[in-house]
C-alpha cells in the first residue's frame, strides 16, 4: 500500500483529521448540480479519515439527514494530496 500524504508532506493515517482544501477531477464536473453542490460544501471543513486505500488515497465522507423525507445522503471521497492538509491536535 501507498503511504498517504497531506499537500506539505506529512503523513496521514486512519483517524488522522485533515482539512479538505480543494477539489478537481472530472468526476466532480460529472455530478448532477444538487450532489455538486454538497461535494463542494465539504471544502474547508475538517474530516477524520475512515480508510486509506491501496493507492494512498484517505477516503472521508459526510452526510446529509433530510428529517422531512426520512432519508439520508452520504458521499464517501478519495483525497489527493493536494486536495488536502493535516490537522494538528491542538490539546
Amino acid at each position: 500500500m501507498a503511504d498517504a500524504i497531506d499537500k506539505n508532506g506529512r503523513r496521514v493515517n486512519i483517524g488522522t483529521k485533515v482539512r479538505l482544501i480543494c477539489l478537481s477531477g472530472q468526476w466532480l464536473d460529472d455530478l448532477p448540480a444538487d450532489e455538486k453542490k454538497n461535494i463542494l460544501s465539504l471544502i474547508g471543513e475538517i474530516f477524520e479519515v475512515e480508510e486509506i486505500d491501496e493507492y494512498g488515497h484517505p477516503w472521508v465522507r459526510k452526510s446529509w439527514p433530510n428529517d422531512e423525507e426520512g432519508a439520508c445522503r452520504s458521499h464517501s471521497i478519495a483525497l489527493d494530496p493536494d486536495e488536502m492538509e493535516l490537522v494538528e491536535n491542538t490539546l
